[in-house]
């Protein structure tokens, strides 16, 4: 006997470009289980640390910051062997969004905001030629960092200056500003066979 009837659900998430689901109709009986499983890219970080690594192999200057992440990414290691690529220290303590109380957001808010205004101070005098503000979108999904903030960033930025951004869910303004959007579709992880992210593989 059905417990619950679903019928033409339509979702998305917020600044995502297409639907999750698109009319779907069901139902759930008392014996099932339901797993409903949405996009989720895998390699995004990855993706950009290649590029930045690219960048300085040419003999570009390169400036990186992370959000949402503390300094012990394991890329660091070999990121900072280059006289080429440079760093702008985040929190020594990090955790997800979704464990933050209010008063944590707040002053996570404020100092994403406070090492923004750095970067911008840092990148005027065309030092550098590519900026990497990894899980800046993240930040901005989460409501750690201001949107309008990072678009009038790249509206008056120096012309030279290459900025690549990562995160989940873009909005359509980013999407628009931009000069190329890739998407990073996981297909398999390991994290779905119970296994943990690894060291010197995810991070």
């Amino acid at each position: 006997m059905a417990i619950i009837q679903i019928e033409n659900l339509t979702f998305s998430y917020q600044g995502a470009l297409n639907n999750i689901f698109e009319q779907v109709s069901f139902h759930l009986d008392t014996n099932w289980k339901l797993g409903l499983i949405g996009r989720n890219g895998k390699g995004k970080t990855t993706c950009g640390m290649g590029l930045c690594s690219r960048a300085a192999g040419y003999g570009y200057k390169v400036l990186i910051y992370q959000f949402m992440k503390d300094n012990s990414t394991s890329e660091r290691n070999t990121l900072l062997l280059s006289e080429n690529i440079f760093w702008l220290e985040g929190l020594s303590l990090e955790k997800f969004s979704f464990q933050m109380n209010n008063n944590e957001k707040e002053a996570h808010k404020s100092f994403y905001h406070q090492q923004f205004d750095k970067i911008v101070s840092m990148v005027k005098d065309n030092k550098y030629s590519v900026l990497f503000l990894d899980e800046i979108i993240y930040a901005i999904n989460a409501g750690l960092f201001d949107e309008e903030k990072l678009l009038n960033f790249i509206r008056n930025k120096p012309s030279s200056l290459e900025v690549i951004m990562t995160g989940q869910f873009p909005s359509e303004k980013l999407i628009s500003i931009s000069d190329y959007v890739s998407e990073i579709n996981k297909v398999k992880h390991p994290f779905e066979c119970g296994i943990s992210a690894r060291e010197g593989i995810e991070h």
